[in-house]
């Protein structure tokens, strides 16, 4: 008995020496990813809790939870998290029924197909800024607009869209974006589907509505699940476009933009400014936890090559 218990413990040792072993080589990378992000995290954590400003100069005085109680008392706050779910329910609801109609439409063989669908993701790999100049100054503008060239050729007045509409201006650019992510979800999806199955199905005398609804829809419900997730995760976050198209105007402004407001914008309130931070942070690492949930559900009893 003594000597299988050695042997036993021998093994784990063995064991754990090989597991370490295999865990090294990963190590730079794990400290420097820990280095990256979780000690401005802490700093920003720190800086939560005090009042600090710097125009004009102040000291630092720790001030405990008193940013937070501000902040949930804040009008002007309420007001941007109010815009931030608007901009992102639209955007990402929009997108996905975009993407699964388009995925249905390309889930067929046809000439040109692979020069369609490279087209079709060109919107997605443009850099934000880019795309708000865009569509800022060629598609809403009241002057050189594509949009305003048409309605004044039907006879209308001419229409001020990024003014008269702040919210929608920035949401039809963000489905514009992030239509062709959703269809490449939505699109892998359909291409996993049984083909016996649908076959199966047409032979039963089952219409294409019924095959969709009740065989093909059932089975994009965890791609349409991990879009809607990963989307919300990066859409809560959106700045670059709102800076760029209506610069945090009336009915525009989200929480990212706002704490770019109360910090470096011009309001030099840092420890309110991490608060609202923080808050932010808070809200994306739930809505990931549950995007991580829904992608190891897609991955679960998957047999890889």
């Amino acid at each position: 008995m003594a000597a299988t218990a050695s042997r036993s413990e021998a093994v784990k040792k063995l064991q754990r020496r090989e597991a370490w072993r295999r865990r090294i080589p990963l190590l730079p990378a794990l400290l420097f990813t820990i280095v990256v992000t979780q000690v401005p995290f802490l700093f920003s954590l720190w800086y939560s809790l005090t009042e600090w400003k710097i125009v004009p100069p102040e000291p630092r005085q720790f001030v405990g939870v008193d940013n937070y109680v501000d902040l949930f008392d804040s009008r002007f706050f309420r007001e941007a998290v109010w815009t931030s779910i608007l901009m992102t329910v639209f955007a990402v609801l929009l997108s996905v029924i975009l993407g699964t109609l388009i995925a249905l439409l390309l889930d067929r063989k046809f000439f040109g197909q692979g020069f369609v669908r490279t087209l079709l993701i060109t919107p997605f790999l443009i850099m934000p800024v880019v795309a708000g100049l865009v569509w800022k100054n060629q598609m809403y503008s009241a002057t050189f607009g594509v949009f305003n060239w048409v309605i004044e050729g039907l006879g209308f007045d001419r229409i001020e869209f990024v003014s008269r509409w702040p919210l929608w201006s920035i949401v039809i650019v963000l489905v514009w974006q992030w239509t062709p992510f959703m269809m490449l979800i939505i699109l892998a999806g359909l291409q996993g589907q049984s083909a016996s199955v649908l076959e199966a199905a047409r032979v039963d005398g089952a219409s294409p509505r019924a095959t969709f609804f009740q065989i093909t829809l059932p089975h994009l419900r965890p791609y349409l699940e991990l879009g809607v997730l990963l989307g919300s995760i990066y859409l809560i976050q959106v700045f670059d476009h709102v800076a760029v198209i209506t610069g945090g105007g009336p009915g525009s402004t989200n929480v990212p933009y706002f704490v770019f407001q109360r910090s470096i914008g011009g309001g030099w309130q840092f420890g309110l400014a991490s608060a609202y931070s923080i808050v932010v942070v808070v809200a994306s690492i739930i809505i990931a936890t549950f995007g991580l949930r829904v992608l190891s559900g897609l991955l679960e009893g998957e047999d890889p090559a």
